[in-house]
């Protein structure tokens, strides 16, 4: 019965953090102007995708300034951003309660070659992001202090270390976008 209570209890605070995570996002950064969903549509490609909605299409953004062939197709080697659908939530455990959510926004920056291959093994590559925050989380420090340069750092190399074992080639870089903790 213990288990089950604590079970319950660490699905309910992973939903209000993500709520909350979302309501950070968009509220706080509706006032700032940060947010990328309340500014003036820049070029056709985000108006294509604030026209579609979440989810109606591959979450993917074309870097608008990557090179072209004389066909005007990308040249080998542009990079695409590769955007999750859903943030990152992640517990963080002490002496096996949750003691704070830490959500995180996390986008790829890939080669324009793989972008397809990704969107097929999104499920996999979450999969392993998940499992890489779950293992930081666990350490003790790194998701304790997310606004350290050096832990902030050691999440983005971490990650990126562990997505290089399931895709090899193409992934160059891991951004993180938005970060939050919730204390509980």
């Amino acid at each position: 019965m213990k288990n089950i209570i604590s079970a319950v209890i660490v699905i309910v605070c992973i939903i209000v953090g993500g709520i909350g995570g979302n309501f950070l996002k968009n509220g706080a950064g509706a006032t700032s102007g940060a947010s990328d969903h309340t500014s003036t549509p820049k070029d056709k490609s985000h108006a294509a995708e604030k026209a579609g909605g979440h989810g109606s299409e591959p979450a993917e953004k074309k870097d608008s300034h990557a090179a072209k062939d004389s066909h005007g197709s990308p040249a080998s080697g542009s990079v695409d951003y590769f955007k999750f659908t859903r943030e990152f939530v992640i517990p963080v455990m002490r002496e096996s309660r949750v003691e704070s959510l830490v959500i995180l926004n996390i986008n790829l920056e890939v080669d324009s070659k793989i972008t397809s291959k990704l969107f097929a093994m999104e499920p996999k590559i979450r999969d392993n992001i998940m499992t890489t925050l779950i293992e930081l989380s666990n350490d003790g420090s790194t998701l304790e202090a997310i606004a350290s340069l050096e832990n902030y750092e050691s999440i983005r190399a971490t990650v990126l270390m562990n997505l290089q074992k399931i895709v090899p080639e193409g992934i160059k870089n891991v951004l993180i976008v938005d970060m939050a903790k919730q204390q509980l």
